[in-house]
């Protein structure tokens, strides 16, 4: 660090360089950068965003989430994200009673301003309204899914599991990434506290009976 004289030294006026005021070749062709327009959809009402304005705003990025009235934009999906969902989402149907469905990234209005989308829920076959929908209402979902990125670590471990167990959702599992492999986070809904409780962490194999018989080998990602 210097020291404190010469960091505040000046140079008289008469010294200093006077700056060329005639631009260079490089920069005399150059055009000042152009600001792009905002769009409309970023700047909210006076009343905020609410669930409905999803499904309505021009040219919103895909995947767009509310959350506490707030549009949450997601990153580029990893390798490893990729992976475990299709692992999932394959074994999921597999295994999955003819009355329940499998769907992947679709949002569920858990009410006015939220409006989060899981990685993967599992929903009511009679919660599917046709191929226009676009959401899913939180009695329909049995089971929400959320592969934890390093983006969204603090949505996926703290405020999606609050919301989701607030909304009634009785089932809630957590994907980390440990060392490349899938670990499992599994909870189950205490509906005396509306609070999930941990009923197990799985490694290498995610064996379960509710809410429907699953065994899933995690150590397959290294194969997909």
């Amino acid at each position: 660090m210097p020291d404190r004289e010469d960091d505040m030294s000046i140079a008289p006026l008469a010294e200093t360089e006077r700056p060329d005021t005639e631009p260079d070749a490089e920069t005399a062709g150059a055009e000042s950068p152009r600001l792009e327009p905002v769009p409309d959809w970023i700047i909210p009402s006076s009343d905020g965003f609410t669930a409905k304005d999803l499904d309505r705003l021009r040219g919103i990025p895909s995947h767009t989430e509310l959350i506490d009235g707030t549009l949450v934009f997601v990153s580029p999906q990893t390798r490893f994200h990729s992976l475990v969902m299709f692992l999932l989402e394959r074994e999921l149907r597999r295994t999955a009673p003819a009355e329940l469905r499998v769907r992947r990234e679709m949002t569920v209005t858990l009410g006015e301003r939220q409006r989060p989308e899981p990685d993967l829920i599992v929903v009511r076959a009679d919660g599917d309204l046709g191929l226009k929908q676009t959401t899913y209402q939180p009695a329909d979902v049995v089971l929400a899914v959320e592969v934890v990125s390093v983006e969204s670590e603090v949505r996926d471990r703290e405020r999606k599991p609050q919301l989701y167990a607030a909304a009634g959702i009785p089932h809630f599992w957590r994907i980390e990434n440990a060392e490349g492999r899938p670990t499992v986070y599994v909870y189950e809904l205490d509906p005396a506290t509306k609070a999930y409780v941990a009923t197990g962490i799985h490694h290498d194999r995610l064996k379960l009976t509710v809410p429907f018989d699953v065994d899933i080998d995690l150590a397959e990602i290294d194969d997909l």
